[in-house]
């Protein structure tokens, strides 16, 4: 990899699992955190975390350093993962901290839920500015495929495509999202998700356990295959999501009337340019998502 050097700055829960993994990948890693503890939470949280990622505490914690200085652990960084608190003065502080100490060439990447990298880096000069953005994983970062890279709108589009390529190379799927906004993609889908569940489960209609059940014999095994829209894609047969649209038309939007007529179809177009369309891809496609079902439904069976 380009980038050899990494510094995560905050020793929680995402920023232990950050550390795992770039130790995992054989890159060297200083972990720095306010906390007296430090080098006792990094050395006792790697044995849960190696052995998830197929290695060994002490493997993981040969890449790695603990620094109760920043300053120190940033000097030669070439990318640094930042996992402090959700608090917009917090992380505008801290990153004109960071980039007061860190190399020119630095990338830095914030693991922020929900703040937008326009506003963390709003104090910091065009030069650092231009090297930060979002780079959110999914809970626990050192498992699930998914990094959102968020570029903010003084991001250089250079250090958006490296930090893409970065964490491409760590194997992960990062996907670029082309407009900020508050909490990203993942987490406002998982939020209309969980919201509906709880109401579910506070109305009486299922318990917990039955509700977590249904989710993972259903929605939560499709998508572990397909997205959302191949789902609607698929659902229509050969037709696809067109023939989906002719015969719900309203009920697939929630009747949002805000959605126009070309709005939909410029919907339809970007899933057919996609997935493709018409009877030879929609045999392509089944066969590719039952593949993948089948192993699914093998990989998490009691």
């Amino acid at each position: 990899m380009s980038l050899k050097n990494v510094a995560v700055i905050g020793a929680g829960t995402i920023g232990l699992s950050w550390t795992a993994l770039f130790a995992n990948a054989g890159l060297n890693v200083t972990v720095s955190d306010p906390r007296p503890d430090l080098a006792d939470v990094v050395r006792d949280s790697m044995p849960e975390l190696a052995a998830s990622l197929g290695s060994t505490a002490e493997k993981l914690l040969a890449q790695v350093t603990v620094s109760a200085s920043l300053a120190d652990a940033v000097a030669n960084a070439d990318l640094v993962q930042e996992n402090g608190p959700e608090r917009l003065e917090f992380k505008q502080q801290l990153f004109a901290d960071i980039a007061a100490a860190a190399p020119s060439r630095a990338l830095l990447a914030s693991s922020s839920s929900g703040i937008v990298a326009t506003l963390i880096a709003e104090k910091l000069d065009d030069d650092a500015a231009g090297r930060m953005l979002i780079a959110h994983p999914f809970n626990p970062p050192q498992l699930m495929p998914l990094v959102e890279i968020v570029p903010g709108e003084r991001t250089l589009e250079s250090v958006t495509l490296a930090a893409i390529d970065f964490y491409r190379e760590l194997g992960k799927v990062p996907v670029r999202e082309h407009q900020e906004i508050q909490g990203f993609v993942a987490n406002r889908l998982q939020a209309v998700v969980l919201k509906e569940a709880f109401n579910l489960v506070i109305q009486g209609v299922v318990s917990v356990e039955e509700l977590d059940t249904a989710m993972k014999t259903s929605l939560g095994a499709r998508w572990a295959t397909i997205g959302p829209f191949e789902s609607y894609h698929l659902g229509g047969g050969p037709g696809g999501i067109r023939h989906m649209f002719e015969h719900l038309g309203g009920n697939l939007t929630g009747g949002d009337s805000g959605v126009t007529e070309a709005d939909v179809e410029k919907l339809i177009a970007d899933v057919e340019r996609t997935y493709g369309a018409g009877p030879e891809a929609y045999a392509k496609l089944t066969a590719e998502r039952d593949r993948k079902q089948l192993a699914v439904n093998a990989a998490v069976s009691d």
